[in-house]
């Protein structure tokens, strides 16, 4: 069976869970082999090899947290060169989607972003995206060169599938341009104790109708008896109520959770091109006429200052 090589998202030898929700699409493909780069990259094997890398390539240099993404398109290349796989998946981040362009372009491969699953085909993988504010849903495959596919996070459910794991060395050379942007400075972002809004398998949403920063306690609140993610609209990121880093829809971020509460959310194409693709989606608002209404799984015509709360509570008496 052909090599897929997955690049490996992890933080000091900590695997993300999107890496391992691209181990379960490649096994449906090809046999994975994971690349893992920088800090803590050997760490990885044992939690890669329980979830189906049959092979770790690893290398760490000081370059991969001392510039930007170029060396670690030139180590995916070296793991390309290496291994001729049938595909390459990469997390869609911001930072996966640069490398996998730049990966695509050295190796005059096509490209395919933000994919939603992916299946066996008999001319190479294909993939599914969901477009035009998820309005429509394709099926795409790449018909040069070798597929580079990034997927969204919260696209496959993680799978235990016990390989090898073999860990190898992967020899990496470093081109001119790997030291052309430098990391000057980083700043540690302020934990919440919350997952990661990308990532995150519940998602609980405040617009418009919290109506202030100090209302977004009780969004907070029913995110905390779920264990989700906090997220915000435009309309209340613009308004100062919620930082521009929890903003959900076009011109923030897109999710895909398995569950979705919009409360105070009208449902503006623009929200709706951020969460659309949401397995499940709850909308709590006053106005029964309101867009999110046409698009949510269960809808809820009330207050949200009514409705939330009571809702926490439930949630909170049931886990006793």
């Amino acid at each position: 069976m052909a090599e897929v090589l997955v690049y490996v998202d992890h933080v000091d030898g900590a695997v993300r869970k999107p890496t391992l929700e691209l181990l379960t699409l490649a096994r449906r493909v090809g046999e994975p082999v994971a690349v893992a780069l920088g800090n803590g990259a050997a760490d990885t094997a044992a939690t890669l090899a329980e979830h189906g890398a049959v092979k770790v390539l690893t290398h760490d240099a000081s370059e991969y947290a001392d510039y930007l993404v170029v060396p670690k398109v030139d180590a995916l290349q070296a793991a390309y060169e290496s291994v001729s796989p049938a595909a390459v998946l990469v997390p869609s981040s911001a930072e996966g989607k640069e490398i996998a362009a730049r990966l695509a372009l050295r190796i005059g491969s096509g490209i395919i972003t933000d994919a939603v699953d992916l299946e066996a085909g008999d001319e190479g993988p294909v993939a599914t995206q969901s477009v035009f504010a998820a309005s429509f849903t394709t099926k795409s495959r790449v018909i040069k060169g070798t597929p580079v596919i990034t997927v969204k996070p919260n696209s496959a459910a993680v799978e235990a599938a016990p390989a090898a794991g073999a860990v190898e060395a992967l020899a990496v050379t470093f081109s001119d341009k790997a030291t052309g942007t430098k990391v000057t400075a980083r700043t540690a972002r302020e934990s919440t104790g919350r997952p990661e809004l990308t990532e995150a398998a519940i998602v609980v949403s405040g617009g418009r109708g919290v109506n202030g920063a100090e209302n977004f306690s009780i969004i907070e609140a029913l995110a905390d008896s779920l264990g989700a993610a906090v997220g915000a609209s435009r309309a209340a990121v613009d308004a100062g109520w919620y930082p521009h880093t929890n903003q959900v829809g076009q011109t923030g971020k897109s999710v895909s959770p398995q569950l979705y509460i919009a409360n105070g959310i009208s449902g503006a194409i623009q929200h709706r091109a951020g969460m659309q693709t949401s397995k499940t989606i709850v909308a709590v608002n006053k106005d029964a006429e309101a867009p999110i209404f046409e698009l949510v799984d269960y809808g809820v015509v009330g207050d949200l200052f009514d409705v939330v709360p009571q809702l926490t509570e439930e949630i909170k008496s049931r886990k006793g």
